[in-house]
């Protein structure tokens, strides 16, 4: 083991000769083989692969997703990359929506596990926005002005340059060309940071639900939601809530955090965010007793009962977005931590 762990490339993935290594070793091939079967159980999913599609692989079979279909697909995935969804349909034996889906499970993997340990200074991020609530109720949305640029004239400075200058047109000329730009620029400064907090108070106001009760009263919003209700363009709002972060009670979020896709409800009610929805199914799995483990299906059963209208596809995206195992793990894991409490008493 320790011999194939010098081998680890960076990536997380395994680059060695077996038949070298084994001859080296002084033990069979066979050997060497089923030490790296045991080793690509370890953390993260993926490590001590020797390809890509076997790097994903593993991943599926950790989450229980390598069915017969999948395993086409990963066996298949240079007609993945150029695009040939007609091959790819015959080959896996799925209509064009699956295939979609899966096609979205293959991008939600990692395909370079070791990445994530390799070091790096942590980025720190510094929110534009803060809202408190108001002693009144409702919520104060205000710009943090220590991130917002700022730019000055110096008007002591042309006062005496324009002194110098009265006798000359030209020099004239350029002060005066130089004050119309700064001040065209403090005037797109402020316009900049006007958009800013009007884009963030209609957020706040179209998601007044999440800040007073949480996630799962996050509701479904879309840019043009917001576009529509401040009277901007839709491309103005994307600009100003990417890498743009608030500061709230709740903890710190991007601005695109509160733009969420809609699920259907049941029965016409109301529709539910997607955030929303993937914050329930972790309350359900939160639930779960060693006797009572839900399958995805499970889930999806549960969720019709409060009016959520999803499919079991859906419920396995969103518990794998949220590294949350498959029933069959969760079931080992119960029964493993049982046994140990058992044991310990």
């Amino acid at each position: 083991a320790g011999q194939l762990a010098a081998h680890l490339e960076d990536t997380g993935y395994l680059q060695v000769n077996l038949f070298d290594l084994a001859r080296r070793l002084n033990v069979r091939q066979a050997d060497v083989e089923r030490v790296i079967g045991i080793l690509q159980q370890f953390d993260p999913p993926g490590i001590f692969a020797r390809t890509l599609s076997e790097c994903l692989e593993i991943q599926l079979r950790q989450q229980d997703r390598f069915d017969p279909a999948m395993a086409a697909l990963v066996a298949n995935l240079e007609m993945l990359a150029r695009g040939d969804f007609q091959g790819l349909k015959q080959r896996c034996g799925v209509d064009e929506e699956d295939l979609l889906d899966m096609r979205n499970e293959i991008r939600a993997l990692d395909p370079k596990p070791g990445d994530r340990f390799q070091s790096g200074t942590p980025e720190t991020i510094v929110p534009d926005v803060w809202v408190m609530p108001k002693s009144e109720g409702g919520w104060r949305v205000e710009l943090d002005p220590a991130t917002l640029p700022k730019v000055l004239i110096n008007h002591t400075y042309v006062a005496e340059i324009s002194q110098l200058t009265n006798q000359n047109p030209e020099g004239k000329a350029f002060l005066d060309h130089c004050q119309e730009k700064g001040n065209w620029l403090i005037s797109c400064l402020e316009q900049r940071a006007k958009t800013i907090l009007k884009v963030a108070t209609e957020i706040v106001r179209q998601q007044d639900a999440f800040f007073t009760h949480g996630v799962a009263h996050l509701r479904p919003l879309c840019l043009k939601n917001v576009a529509d209700g401040i009277k901007m363009h839709q491309s103005t709002v994307s600009r100003v809530a990417s890498n743009r972060y608030m500061l709230t009670p709740r903890g710190v979020f991007e601005l695109k955090y509160f733009f969420t896709a809609t699920i259907a409800s049941c029965e016409g009610g109301d529709a539910h965010s997607a955030k929303s929805v993937r914050h329930r199914i972790k309350a359900i799995i939160a639930e779960e007793s060693l006797d009572k483990v839900l399958s995805d299906e499970d889930i999806v059963a549960q969720l019709k009962q409060t009016g959520i209208n999803v499919a079991r596809r859906t419920v396995t995206k969103y518990r794998e977005a949220m590294n949350i195992p498959s029933s069959i793990l969760r079931r080992r894991d119960k029964r493993l931590s049982a046994a140990a409490i058992k044991r310990s008493d």
